[in-house]
């Protein structure tokens, strides 16, 4: 008797950090999410195969049970043209990630199901209703996961020699911060939660790789919580990078704590060097004139700093994009990623935008965060590709990297050199030929996941969803 299969699937993303451009390695996996779903799957019952379509072909002809596919919005026309291909062939389809969590309807359209949020509580259910053939509309919990008793992920699916950075550990979800740009807080919440301590170490510690990225919204988001992660992970010989916000990254005994605990890079996003650009888009943690002080005292640790840096703010010009650089260059940021503004659907910047009447694409596949799908305020969107391209250059450009580079101190060299030469080179392949062309609105609304807390934001979101009540948790 055949072994029953579930095929989970990424879809081509062609992102400067899922591209494999160096060795045939990309610099990230994004298979993280795919690896938690796949760990739900019971062994007992299922068969697994998991395919990551930016290193390898997608398998069509592999009989599968269930085909699952998870995507974010840039490449969720990709998501669909493969589910439409599986259900052409009789095999059902069940989509989620992010853009079907906050576009379930439109997902539908190309799936027989659709998970809405987390899938650790409603895996068992779908599972069940597959096997009765009744799987079919959304599963969404009817609360959030409590973070305790989260099931290993699938390390052993994964190809681990085509990425760099190949293991993401989990330790908390949700995020303080209500960024108006961001889907965090409206997937998982205003609130931490936290996985206990010792099962975050038992992954770690199991996950076949000594280098760690922690994949968390927000590692520093609360004083206490991040300490007790690192005294546990002192003396295991585990290195470590985590996304964090600037706030906490400026208390010492938490820096000595990473570094002592084999921290080598922290992420940041800074997002703008401007104060009341971040202001309007409720980055209130960050406060610019405190960033070159922040990039010396990690530094001091032996920390590397990734900079997140967003272009196309209401507040930016055209001098926005050299000024930015040379303030990263004359900062000694080890490595800055650069964006631009991306109304994603569902996000409050989303609902802004398109109730000024400034939302330009509806394409999806141009929600890459490296084209203009909207007009900004001050400059053209011809000039914010072209200004944003050019800071890629700019500091990447050969001097900046010599300037730039560690030849003293405690950092990680040879990391420093993964990560600049694998964004020079991904950024001078990116071809980003034009703005994204107009196009109709879609004919349905999204709609968060968890609606925003403040009341006027909730009443927005409503508003331009229909006016149905829309779900609520937490």
């Amino acid at each position: 008797m055949r072994s029953r299969i579930i095929h989970l699937i990424n879809p081509k993303t062609d992102s400067l950090t899922t591209r494999p451009v160096y060795l045939n390695r990309a610099l990230y996996s994004p298979l993280a999410g795919l690896l938690a779903v796949a760990a739900c799957i019971p062994r007992d019952r299922y068969e697994v195969v998991l395919t990551d379509e930016n290193i390898e072909p997608i398998d069509f002809d592999l009989k599968a049970d269930l085909v699952g596919i998870s995507a974010m919005t840039a490449y969720v026309n990709r998501g669909y043209e493969i589910a439409d291909r599986f259900r052409a062939q009789g095999t059902p389809v069940v989509m989620g990630g992010v853009h079907p969590s906050f576009m379930p309807q439109e997902a539908l359209r190309h799936a027989d199901a659709v998970v809405i949020g987390e899938v650790e509580l409603v895996i068992d259910r779908l599972l069940d209703d597959l096997e009765d053939g009744a799987m079919r509309g959304t599963y969404r919990a009817d609360r959030l996961h409590p973070m305790v008793g989260l099931a290993m992920p699938r390390y052993d699916l994964l190809k681990p020699h085509r990425y760099v950075n190949r293991t993401f550990v989990q330790t908390s979800r949700g995020c303080h911060q209500g960024c108006t740009f961001c889907a965090e807080p409206l997937m998982n919440g205003l609130k931490f939660r936290y996985r206990p301590v010792d099962e975050v170490i038992r992954e770690m510690e199991n996950c076949g790789s000594r280098v760690v990225s922690i994949n968390d919204a927000d590692f520093f988001g609360t004083p206490d919580r991040p300490k007790d992660v690192m005294r546990a992970l002192k003396g295991r010989g585990i290195q470590w990078q985590a996304g964090v916000t600037s706030k906490l990254a400026q208390d010492d005994a938490m820096l000595e704590l990473a570094a002592q605990s084999g921290c080598t890079m922290m992420s940041i996003g800074f997002e703008s060097i401007s104060r009341s650009t971040l202001t309007s888009v409720h980055k209130h943690v960050n406060r610019p004139e405190t960033f070159a002080a922040l990039v010396e005292k990690l530094h001091s640790y032996g920390i590397m700093v990734f900079g997140l840096f967003m272009f196309g703010f209401d507040g930016d010009d055209l001098s926005v994009f050299d000024e930015t650089v040379e303030f990263n260059i004359d900062a000694n940021y080890d490595a800055c990623a650069y964006s631009v503004l991306t109304p994603y659907p569902g996000t409050l910047t989303w609902y802004e935008m398109k109730k000024a009447n400034r939302m330009v694409s509806y394409d999806w596949t141009m929600y890459d965060q490296g084209h203009v799908v909207y007009q900004p305020a001050q400059m053209s969107g011809d000039q914010l590709r072209l200004g944003h391209a050019r800071a890629y250059e700019n500091f990447y450009a050969a001097p900046s990297m010599t300037q730039r580079f560690p030849w003293s101190g405690k950092r990680h060299r040879a990391q420093w050199a993964i990560y600049n030469l694998f964004m020079r080179k991904a950024a001078k392949t990116d071809k980003i030929e034009s703005i994204a062309a107009p196009t109709a609105e879609p004919d349905l609304a999204p709609m968060p996941p968890i609606l925003p807390v403040k009341r006027e934001w909730r009443a927005a979101v409503l508003e331009a969803a229909g006016g149905g009540p829309g779900p609520h948790m937490g």
